[in-house]
């Protein structure tokens, strides 16, 4: 045998040798398989991902109480604005969190808390709301907060509690969803009118992913078999779509709402505080922070918070304020936190009254949000892009009103298109009622009145 045969043969006896090693780790693995023929499906169940987050459900957790986290009396808490968002992390930041009120300070433009959940009495434009929002069974976080503030209406109630009695003796459903020929039921009854064909084009936005929908307008996915139906109508006026707005935004909202799909024509899947929004919700939470110290600093306008930005990590150093006119500095350190609230749907307000349209030449109130975010972005691109939201004001501004009655003159148009007597104190609308062949996408709703606590029971706020 020459050397060229025998190298040969020595190949081939390494290679069978190998496969008997293989043949034998393959048995050793059926048998290994033949012990664990289970798998138990709870081990590893509450291990933490690499943001220290794990993940569980049912009330198990929903009503145990955290361990007091380790040095959180040294910590402080900044937050910036005094919206739903901001004041509900304030709230958890002393019921769950556990930390002293004193060490969370709160920080506003304006000289009123609650943002976008606004309900005043203007003396000189009377009263003013600039849009409520609409609320469902399944806000797991809000329902889990507010079973522990306490009601301002009911001794020994919470806000939840309140709320819940509420919705279940008076259940919110609307009579009349859309009109037109300037208040004729427009008879939808209940029906989306989807062709098969729009129906497979929400199902195929809803399963697309996320990033092949950046920079995609609806229009971009959808067509006239769904912007020509009932369903399009009730689902843009709803949630105050246009149809150049985020297809990915569009698809968000499907996500979340798709459970109350069959709610969507008569509003039963909504439910509605007893007041506006801001002496039934906001006010209870800022009377249970202030019974715990939290420090509620109005008229500090956050305009910059500085970052340390290294590769790995961003630190919060300096947030730059102005109060009252003066600028301030607040240092921060790695042991602080701060919660930042980036845009709203009631920045840079203008406002009209009775006799004035709101254009430039009337007051603007800002909170200057935007321009904080824009001021945060500037240092870093991770930080997002608020231009995306607020660079095209024609594309991104909405109008409300809202209008006092003063006499009865209107009173049984409403009636007759609600069905209800909007003076009971019960649920009158149901929700807003959509004006079908309105060009401006004009919809009117009347919760239940008063609306305001102190509203003149011959009023009606619509």
């Amino acid at each position: 045998m020459n050397r060229k045969s025998l190298t040969i043969a020595a190949t081939t006896v390494t290679a069978v040798s190998s496969a008997v090693l293989v043949a034998k780790k393959v048995k050793n693995n059926k048998k290994d398989e033949k012990i664990n023929t289970y798998r138990n499906t709870e081990l590893g169940k509450y291990d933490k991902n690499d943001k220290g987050i794990y993940y569980t459900n049912g009330n198990y957790e929903a009503f145990a109480r955290p361990k007091k986290p380790e040095n959180v009396e040294n910590k402080n808490a900044y937050l910036i604005g005094s919206g739903l968002a901001s004041l509900a992390a304030a709230c958890f930041l002393v019921r769950d969190g556990q930390m002293p009120g004193k060490n969370i300070h709160i920080l506003e433009a304006m000289d009123l808390a609650g943002g976008a959940c606004d309900g005043i009495f203007d003396p000189s434009r009377g009263y003013i709301m600039r849009g409520g929002r609409e609320m469902e069974n399944h806000f797991e976080c809000l329902w889990d907060l507010f079973r522990s503030i306490p009601s301002l209406e009911i001794k020994d109630a919470s806000v939840l509690d309140e709320f819940y009695w509420l919705n279940k003796e008076d259940p919110n459903y609307s009579l009349c969803r859309a009109t037109i020929s300037r208040g004729q039921d427009a008879k939808t009854n209940g029906q989306f009118n989807l062709s098969q064909k729009g129906c497979m084009e929400i199902m195929k936005l809803f399963m697309t992913k996320d990033e092949d929908l950046y920079d995609k307008t609806i229009e971009d996915v959808f067509d006239e078999e769904v912007f020509n139906s009932t369903f399009w109508m009730y689902w843009r006026t709803m949630f105050a779509f246009e149809n150049w707005h985020s297809a990915l935004e569009m698809k968000l909202y499907f996500q979340r709402f798709i459970h109350h799909i069959s709610g969507l024509p008569d509003f039963s899947a909504l439910k509605f505080t007893r007041y506006n929004q801001y002496e039934s919700l906001i006010l209870p939470m800022q009377k249970y922070l202030e019974k715990h110290g939290v420090d509620f600093q109005f008229n500090t306008e956050v305009t910059n918070v500085l970052f340390d930005i290294k590769p790995d990590k961003k630190v919060a150093k300096t947030i730059e304020c102005n109060v009252k006119g003066k600028e301030k500095r607040i240092s921060l350190s790695e042991n602080d936190l701060v919660f930042i609230t980036n845009g709203s749907c009631t920045e840079g307000t203008i406002y009209g009254d009775q006799n004035h349209a709101p254009n430039g030449n009337a007051e603007i109130r800002t909170s200057g949000c935007w321009n904080l975010w824009k001021n945060i972005a500037k240092q870093d691109k991770s930080f997002g892009h608020p231009e995306k939201f607020c660079s095209d004001i024609q594309k991104t501004n909405w109008e409300s009103a809202t209008v006092t009655t003063l006499d009865d003159k209107i009173i049984p148009y409403i009636t007759n298109i609600c069905k209800r007597d909007p003076k009971t104190g019960h649920v009158v609308t149901g929700g807003i009622v959509s004006c079908q062949d309105s060009s401006w996408l004009l919809s009117w709703t009347i919760n239940r009145q008063g609306q305001f606590k102190q509203q003149d029971k011959d009023k009606v706020c619509v």
